[in-house]
């Protein structure tokens, strides 16, 4: 919906708590909500955004662009020792939007996994996939100018569908599971799914602004493929993303900056210079 000024935006936030309300609780079940109920309390239709928002007492979401801010209690995770505040921020809404799909359809040994899309959410991916210990790991984006980079997180593999004219036929069911992180509905859409194995599983977590291509049923129908979607994740789900973080010691490329240097930052997200992640950290 439409911004409600002043708002002060910023989300994947990690900071000190410095302050903690009398009437916190965690693990707060709200029986009149079944996707709380059941543990899907990022799918929760009254979720409170981290800006932009109103909470129940009727005062305003603010983010993380700031000295402080107000989070719900039973939304806050510890970070655990062994992993960076720099680091641990991106994973709390790009890494776990790239995690999720991967664990809930079994990314492991014996796994062949595609991720589409080399950028924030396609860099997280990557890497969760060979922290998984996937047989193989495939990336895939339009031109060969990430191809270093994708090898470099982790990748066995990567395929530029511009600049390899036969890139759907070679690679054809080839893959258990792809993730698409792109957010352009301009995609081969059917030539990706056709690379998919009988049964494989297809998640779209980038979010296109237009209608995505229209489908080849018949062909997905009698080799039994799958298509679905993921928002972020659960707080079990961040604290497995977390631990795994650091058992594997994944490190994900950002760049930190300061705070009072966001417009820049913005720009600089604008021209696509990111690689793969800004954090912006305040000085005091």
């Amino acid at each position: 919906g439409p911004t409600e000024y002043p708002c002060c935006v910023g989300h994947e936030i990690v900071g000190e708590a410095v302050r903690v309300g009398r009437k916190v609780e965690k693990d707060i079940k709200r029986p009149d909500c079944d996707e709380c109920s059941s543990g899907m309390e990022n799918y929760c239709p009254r979720r409170i955004p981290a800006y932009n928002g109103t909470f129940p007492s009727g005062c305003k979401s603010n983010g993380g662009f700031a000295n402080y801010c107000r989070v719900p209690g039973d939304s806050t995770i510890r970070i655990p020792d062994g992993l960076a505040s720099e680091a641990a921020a991106p994973m709390l809404c790009a890494g776990i939007t790239a995690f999720v799909p991967l664990s809930e359809h079994g990314a492991g040994p014996g796994k062949r996994v595609g991720i589409i899309g080399v950028g924030g959410l396609g860099h997280f991916a990557v890497l969760f996939a060979r922290a998984l210990k996937c047989d193989r790991v495939v990336a895939i984006s339009r031109r060969a100018s990430k191809r270093a980079d994708a090898l470099k997180l982790g990748a066995d593999l990567y395929v530029a569908t511009a600049d390899e004219p036969d890139w759907a036929v070679k690679h054809a069911h080839s893959l258990d599971l792809i993730v698409s992180t792109v957010s352009s509905a301009d995609m081969p859409l059917n030539d990706y799914l056709k690379l998919l194995r009988t049964k494989g599983r297809f998640c779209q977590i980038g979010m296109p602004d237009d209608p995505m291509p229209p489908l080849e049923v018949a062909g997905l129908i009698e080799r039994g493929i799958s298509i679905g979607f993921n928002d972020i994740g659960t707080v079990k789900e961040v604290e497995d993303m977390l631990r795994l973080a650091v058992k594997e010691d994944i490190q994900p490329w950002v760049e930190v900056r300061k705070m009072k240097d966001v417009n820049e930052v913005l720009r600089e997200m604008g021209e696509g210079k990111a690689r793969y992640r800004y954090v912006l950290a305040n000085e005091d």
